[in-house]
């Protein structure tokens, strides 16, 4: 494990971008399946059963009203991300890099809304605006607002890939649209997305998430024949995507592939500097559309995105989290004039286009959304918060490197600017073989549990994570907060087993 001395953040020349340097994807792959070939490094027994008592005795607040909450609510909560074992918490404040649950306990905040908060959760300077426009007219109209204007115009300016911008409500619905225009646009059916990554909760895309090759065994509730024209390849592999693009020129061509510009999951499979480049030749061969989903990366990665980062300008744009800044109806579509013209209505639409795109969405564009994501990004730029983010991102990554070297640990920490991984089982890097289907799921559900402990720990010594394995830095995070970070990292690394 190569490991560096911590930068602190008046050592760093400016990059324009969070990522300061491009990590060697090959190298970061080499020490994941170093990590798979081990056997799983759980928490001691007596350390876990400790951890364990953390929520017990002092979150007795929250299990009361998740026990409650279990009565009326799924699960307990309304979202995925809230789902943390042993049991989800009930948080009351959230300010900068800091949160705080409803039994007084203090955590520092690596989940930031899951992504979106690059400023930090609750800045100020955002909210008096937003509370203006709620006093002056409500967080919704269904008419035209001015934040509209202003939001889209501020995209436009600074997306190489976006002429013209339509709000929506979510991720997954920006995606859906993405897909519908690509079809449309290009008049082909098939669409290709790298396997492993989660493109939202929608019929046609919710194929081969999480774990490549699973194709359908996450998609339950959903017909087979819908994904009878989706197809998966696995991340980084050029050749098996021009295969299939190949293969699909014979049977109603590609309409679209659709990518994270960093890999799946946020780059937990991480894809090499030069892959979304070779995308983009071969959707040009072959008559596809280039999709980025850059629902994480947009405004987190740069205020150009990862777009403007890698200098690949796809035909669409799918835009959520970061375009409002943690404020709801959080997502978008920009693309090309010539696709995004079918999306057009009123004024802007109609007889002169044969064939239409139709999206929707109540509350999409609302005042609230648009002034919180307008002011987000204003201020955002003010202060160079993807750089700055990205800095803390950079001094959490190689002090976490520093202590696996430490304790001789297997574990993998690398990051692309603000968005760190910490593979301590490498749940998501399991590959799929349908000959070993049963064996395979096994293990994952065994590393996937192991997993949830370590995130539980992390959470006992005051640290919010993504599922234990994903942390998102913010500009709120001064070196002083990841310092204080990797202090409480190296608890739970202490109580590792063989340590």
């Amino acid at each position: 494990m190569i490991t560096q001395e911590i930068p602190t953040s008046d050592t760093i020349q400016s990059t324009g971008f969070s990522i300061s340097e491009y990590h060697d994807t090959q190298a970061v792959y080499k020490q994941l399946h170093e990590l798979l070939a081990q056997p799983i490094h759980r928490i001691k027994r007596d350390a876990m059963d400790e951890y364990l008592k953390y929520y017990d005795e002092r979150c007795t607040a929250s299990k009361t009203m998740i026990d409650e909450a279990m009565n009326y609510i799924p699960g307990g909560v309304q979202h995925n991300l809230a789902f943390t074992y042993p049991s989800p918490l009930v948080f009351t404040e959230a300010h900068g890099a800091s949160l705080k649950d409803i039994d007084g306990n203090e955590y520092i905040d690596f989940l930031q809304a899951g992504g979106p908060t690059v400023l930090g959760t609750n800045s100020p300077e955002v909210r008096e605006h937003v509370e203006d426009v709620l006093r002056a007219c409500g967080p919704a109209t269904g008419l035209f607002h001015e934040y509209e204007l202003k939001l889209a115009k501020f995209i436009v300016d600074r997306f190489q890939g976006v002429d013209l911008f339509r709000m929506l409500g979510s991720g997954t619905e920006s995606c859906m649209a993405a897909i519908r225009l690509a079809r449309v646009s290009s008049g082909n059916k098939h669409v290709v997305k790298l396997g492993g990554a989660y493109h939202g909760w929608s019929d046609l895309l919710s194929y081969g998430n999480r774990v490549p090759g699973t194709r359908w065994l996450n998609s339950h509730g959903i017909p087979r024949h819908v994904f009878k024209r989706t197809h998966e390849v696995y991340p980084n592999d050029i050749e098996a995507l021009k295969k299939r693009l190949q293969r699909n020129k014979w049977f109603g061509g590609t309409a679209a592939v659709i990518v994270e510009p960093l890999g799946p999951e946020s780059g937990t499979r991480p894809v090499d500097k030069d892959y979304n480049a070779q995308v983009r030749d071969l959707c040009d061969h072959y008559g596809a559309l280039l999709i980025f989903d850059e629902v994480v990366t947009g405004f987190r990665v740069g205020m150009s995105g990862a777009q403007g980062y890698f200098d690949v300008t796809p035909d669409l744009t799918v835009f959520g989290k970061a375009v409002t800044g943690g404020y709801p109806s959080a997502g978008g579509l920009g693309g090309k004039q010539e696709h995004m013209a079918v999306l057009a209505g009123g004024i802007g639409g109609g007889k002169a286009l044969k064939k239409k795109v139709h999206v929707g969405g109540t509350l999409a564009a609302n005042p609230l959304s648009c002034v919180g994501g307008y002011y987000t990004l204003v201020e955002m730029e003010r202060v160079n918060a993807c750089e700055v983010a990205g800095r803390a991102g950079d001094r959490l990554t190689k002090g976490l490197q520093g202590l696996i070297a430490k304790y001789k640990l297997p574990f993998v920490a690398y990051n692309q600017g603000s968005i760190c991984h910490l593979e301590t089982t490498a749940t998501l890097l399991m590959d799929i073989q349908l000959l070993k289907i049963k064996s395979i799921l096994s293990e994952i559900t065994e590393r996937a549990q192991v997993m949830q402990e370590m995130g539980a720990a992390y959470m006992a010594e005051g640290l919010v994570t993504l599922a234990g394995s994903r942390m998102y830095t913010s500009a709120a995070c001064t070196d002083e907060i990841i310092d204080e970070a990797l202090v409480r990292f190296e608890r739970v690394f202490k109580n590792i087993e063989g340590v």
